[in-house]
């Protein structure tokens, strides 16, 4: 007999991209540039870091359960638009990773049905398989872009919940407004809409639209947004959820408690009130992107239009083979397994860093 559910011994578990103390250490490599976890180049704000400091000495202590401080400044930061968010529909997470599986485990079970995309974030994919959901795991088009009505027709009576990435992970592509317009008002009433933003502040595509301003075309909606990305927190691990409070406060009940740390709550609170941080990074972030598209496609390479902060290229061999090259020069990317395995994912660097990649490209491409 297993010792665990069938489920659970099919779960692999989440890879990370290899951190460069391991490459430096197995290779004997000096310097080696990290461009595979989508993670801010610029760091955090300097207020981020001096209210951790702030705080340091209270860690003896356990933090804000109820995480009250950053959810009204959440709230209030997300009530400068058309609609107001009240701190009531707002949920903290460890990351977003942590909530997804809240959701996951939350609004289904065993006896019903979800729908994702692929390729996509796997986490849609561990936390159903761990929570024991089946889905449906519908290719995008091209293996790039999402093709929202076949994923709504696999949806069932028994469908409960949709998990949409805009902008997408690992693609970097996006879905416009009148698609996710028709598809909030379309899909029949049960069913759970997550529409994960982590990288909603990198889209600058003139019909990208957030969910934030779509609520009020659907009642079990779901935003998740993060402090990962944009804000350079990754380490912090703080993401959060919004949608109706009688929506999102069944996660509440399945919430651990105390699951965002004392420091990740005031780094989090301090980062809001720096937005001109944020906005310096977005533009940097937009004039490499737009830079590294261009020298890739220059040296042949077929690069999805990317909406987030980070470029996905087709090198037209096996990606394990090109991981490995650019492994020996000091470079780490991301490879995606199939059926994507010629393709990988680039995060977009500080300037001197994406000169290291593309020097390394060019040698690759030329061999």
């Amino acid at each position: 007999m297993s010792l665990v559910p069938e489920n659970v011994e099919r779960l692999i578990p989440y890879v990370p991209g290899k951190p460069v103390e391991e490459l430096e250490r197995e290779l004997g490599i000096q310097n080696a540039v990290k461009l595979a976890s989508n993670e801010n180049p610029v760091g955090p704000s300097p207020k981020a870091i001096d209210a951790m400091r702030a705080h340091a000495s209270g860690v003896h202590r356990y933090p804000d359960a109820a995480t009250w401080a950053l959810r009204s400044d959440l709230a209030a930061f997300h009530s400068r638009g058309a609609s107001a968010v009240h701190m009531d529909e707002i949920v903290l997470g460890n990351g977003s990773n942590e909530l997804i599986d809240l959701i996951c485990r939350t609004y289904a079970g065993p006896s019903d049905h979800a729908v994702i995309g692929v390729p996509s974030f796997v986490c849609y994919h561990l936390g159903l398989t761990a929570a024991n959901v089946p889905f449906d795991a519908v290719p995008l088009r091209e293996h790039l872009f999402w093709d929202l009505e076949a994923m709504a027709a696999k949806v069932t009576a028994k469908t409960k919940l949709f998990f949409v990435a805009n902008p997408n992970n690992p693609t970097g592509t996006h879905v416009g407004r009148a698609a996710v317009e028709r598809l909030l008002k379309e899909l029949p009433e049960q069913v759970v809409v997550v529409l994960d933003e982590a990288y909603v502040q990198f889209a600058d595509a003139d019909d990208y639209v957030s969910g934030l301003e779509l609520r009020g075309l659907r009642e079990r909606l779901i935003v998740l947004r993060t402090f990962s990305k944009a804000y350079g927190l990754a380490a912090n691990r703080v993401g959060y959820a919004i949608g109706q409070k009688d929506v999102v406060s069944y996660l509440n009940r399945v919430r651990a408690p105390f699951n965002v740390n004392t420091l990740a709550q005031v780094a989090a609170r301090a980062a809001l009130q720096d937005p001109e941080h944020v906005e310096r990074y977005v533009a940097l972030n937009r004039t490499e992107r737009a830079r590294i598209t261009e020298a890739l496609e220059g040296l042949g390479l077929r690069v999805a239009p990317s909406q987030a902060n980070f470029v996905f290229a087709d090198f037209g061999r096996p990606n394990e083979e090109v991981y490995d090259r650019m492994l020996r020069m000091g470079v780490i990317i991301r490879p995606m397994p199939a059926p994507v395995d010629t393709w990988l994912r680039i995060t977009v660097g500080r300037p001197e860093e994406n000169d290291r990649l593309l020097e390394a490209v060019r040698e690759l491409v030329a061999s």
